[in-house]
C-alpha cells in the first residue's frame, strides 16, 4: 500500500522503553476525502518504531475499495494481511497475486519495487492492516522480492493462532524477513486469558482489531495499539466478554537512524530526494534503472508529493 497523504510529514523514527502502555490512532484519509481512511498507529510522537515494523495502518471493515495504481518503495518490506476482502496485487518483478483473508504477502522493496493494489470485484467488504519493515542498514538495496504464504490455524487453549512471521508456540513461519520479527493473528474467546511465552531481546506491539482487552497490563480498544518494551519473557493478553482479535507484532529493536518520507525510507535528505526524482523520470517514461519495468496493464502511476522546505533528518 501507499502513503497516499498529498503532503506527507517528515517521520521522526525513534523508540521509547517503559512499561506497557497504549498508542492510540489517527485517521488518515488516503488520496483525499473520497478515499479509504485508515487508523494508523505507528509512527507517531512517542513511539516510531517497534522491533523494525515501522509502520501500521488498520482499516475497516468498509465497502470502500482499495484502488492504489503502481508506485514506488524503498529500503522496506510490505506486510499485507487481510480479515475480509480481497485485493489483486501486481509488481515489477511480475508478481501477480490475490490477497486474501489468512495469509501474508510480503514484498520486499530493497533497492526499489513499484506495485499496485485494487479491490476485487468479489468482496463486498474490506477489512485488514497495511505494515511496513524497515530493512536494516547491512541488507536495504536488497533485491526486489515478493514472497506469498497461508499459515495454518493452530488452536491454544481455544485460541486460534495463525503465524505469520518469525516463532509463536511451537510454529514457524518460513517468510524470510531481514531482522528477528514476529507476526501473528490470535482469535481470543471471550473472557480468555492467554500468557505467551516471548523472547525478551523483543519489543512487542498487539494492535487490537476487535473487541476489548487488557495487554501487558493496560486496558486497550479497538484500533489501539498496545506496546511492551524488551526485556519481557512473557505477554500476558485477557480478552473481555465478548472475546478479541488482535494482531501481535514484535522484532528486535532496529538501532539505526532512518529517514520515512511517502513511500520511501533511506539514510538521508539527499537519498529521499534521489529516489523521488528516479520515481519521477521512470513515470515520464525514461529507461528503468531503480523501480524496474512497469506492468503492462498499468495505465497510469501515481506521482510523487512535493517535498517539503526542509532538510530531512535522520532520527532515531
Amino acid at each position: 500500500m501507499s502513503n497516499l497523504e498529498n503532503a506527507p510529514a517528515e517521520l521522526v523514527c525513534t523508540r521509547a522503553d517503559g512499561p506497557g502502555k497504549v498508542l492510540d490512532a489517527r485517521e488518515v484519509p488516503l488520496g483525499g476525502p473520497r478515499a479509504m481512511t485508515v487508523r494508523r498507529t505507528l509512527p507517531q510522537r512517542d513511539q516510531s518504531l517497534i522491533g523494525a515494523w515501522c509502520f501500521i495502518d488498520h482499516y475497516g471493515p468498509s465497502t470502500d475499495k482499495m484502488n492504489v495504481d503502481g508506485h514506488p518503495h524503498t529500503g522496506l518490506q510490505t506486510v499485507s494481511w487481510l480479515f475480509s476482502g480481497e485485493i489483486e496485487h501486481r509488481d515489477t518483478t511480475g508478481a501477480h497475486e490475490i490477497v486474501r483473508p489468512g495469509e501474508i504477502n510480503l514484498m520486499t522493496a530493497g533497492s526499489g519495487i513499484a506495485h499496485s493494489e485494487y479491490s476485487t470485484d468479489t468482496a463486498d467488504e474490506l477489512h485488514g492492516a497495511q505494515l511496513w519493515v524497515a530493512l536494516p542498514e547491512s541488507d536495504r538495496f536488497a533485491d526486489p522480492a515478493f514472497q506469498h504464504y497461508a499459515p495454518p490455524a493452530l488452536d491454544h487453549d481455544g485460541a486460534r493462532v495463525l503465524v505469520f512471521l518469525g516463532t509463536l508456540l511451537g510454529q514457524t513461519s518460513p517468510v524470510a524477513t531481514y531482522t528477528p520479527l514476529l507476526g501473528a493473528e490470535i482469535t481470543l474467546r471471550p473472557g480468555q486469558e492467554l500468557v505467551i511465552d516471548v523472547d525478551p531481546e523483543f519489543e512487542h506491539g498487539v494492535l487490537v482489531d476487535t473487541g476489548d482487552l487488557t495487554a501487558a497490563g493496560v486496558s486497550a480498544k479497538s484500533g489501539q495499539l498496545v506496546y511492551q518494551p524488551t526485556g519481557s519473557a512473557t505477554l500476558a493478553i485477557r480478552a473481555g466478554d465478548d472475546g478479541a482479535r488482535v494482531l501481535l507484532l514484535g522484532g528486535v529493536p532496529l538501532g539505526e537512524r532512518i529517514v520515512m518520507w511517502w513511500n520511501f525510507i533511506g539514510r538521508s535528505h539527499d537519498e529521499i530526494v534521489t529516489f523521488r526524482e528516479q520515481w519521477q523520470r521512470e513515470r515520464a517514461g525514461s529507461d528503468p534503472t531503480r523501480f524496474g519495468t512497469f506492468p503492462e496493464q498499468w495505465a497510469q502511476t501515481l506521482p510523487a508529493p512535493a517535498l517539503p522546505n526542509i532538510r530531512l533528518k535522520a532520527r532515531g
